[in-house]
């Protein structure tokens, strides 16, 4: 299974009045296991950028001015996508953005959905920790997530954040990239979220059972022997 997590960073929050992207990061899943393949562009949006907007990544319109537009780089932003099931928190605010440079260009390529399927982790998050704050920051901090190196918000250090969270939210892990691919990536990578993992590697958690859980457990396997007339398989295997 072919997974990529997605992130941009825009000039303001409506791309119906004409905000753009200027940063696109993605990073590779095959399998829940990350391999070291990377999107990321810097573009150059062609108009201001609003104060609130620079308060949040830190990107200025002076940095942008030699980096290519979105039109340039389309082709291969669609291709890293293209057939993958995308991975974007709060994916309705990407994914209209996204639609909404593809639109410029037109032809066959109008919408992201028409490439790839999209997952809003956002709207997994809620529905796994309902009522409770979602936001990645509070996801990092709920699945113990270094998020240390993100002082600003980027598309390739959240989207490399995402992938631990994701992982995370989903019963796997980031660390668990196997062969001289992964092993070569995580020694050469030289964004933020390469040392985060390298640092985090090998320290698993491990979970042990309270003695009101075993007594519990003891009780249960108990009854289900009663019932099934002492053919509890789980009580014959502990007792072998």
């Amino acid at each position: 299974m072919r997974q990529v997590v997605l992130d941009t960073e825009t000039t303001g929050l409506e791309p119906e009045l004409g905000h753009r992207i200027i940063e696109i990061g993605g990073v590779e899943l095959v399998n829940r296991r990350l391999t070291g393949q990377r999107l990321h562009y810097y573009l150059q949006p062609d108009r201001e950028i609003d104060d609130g907007a620079r308060e949040v990544h830190g990107i200025t319109r002076e940095f942008l001015q030699d980096k290519p537009r979105f039109a340039e780089v389309h082709a291969d932003i669609l291709s890293f996508v293209s057939g993958a099931e995308v991975i974007i928190h709060n994916a309705p605010f990407d994914v209209a953005f996204i639609d909404s440079e593809l639109a410029r260009l037109g032809g066959p390529d109008l919408r992201l959905e028409n490439h790839c399927r999209i997952l809003d982790s956002l709207a997994l998050a809620r529905q796994l920790h309902p009522g409770q704050r979602n936001s990645l920051d509070a996801l990092c901090k709920r699945y113990e997530i270094d998020n240390s190196a993100r002082e600003l918000h980027g598309a390739l250090l959240d989207a490399e954040i995402l992938a631990d969270v994701y992982l995370a939210m989903t019963g796997g892990q980031a660390e668990l990239v196997l062969g001289d691919a992964g092993e070569a990536a995580a020694a050469t990578s030289t964004s933020h979220g390469g040392a985060r993992r390298a640092r985090r590697r090998g320290l698993i958690s491990v979970m042990r059972a309270s003695r009101e859980e075993i007594e519990a457990h003891a009780s249960q396997l108990a009854r289900i022997d009663e019932k099934s007339g002492g053919r509890c398989l789980w009580l014959q295997l502990e007792g072998g």
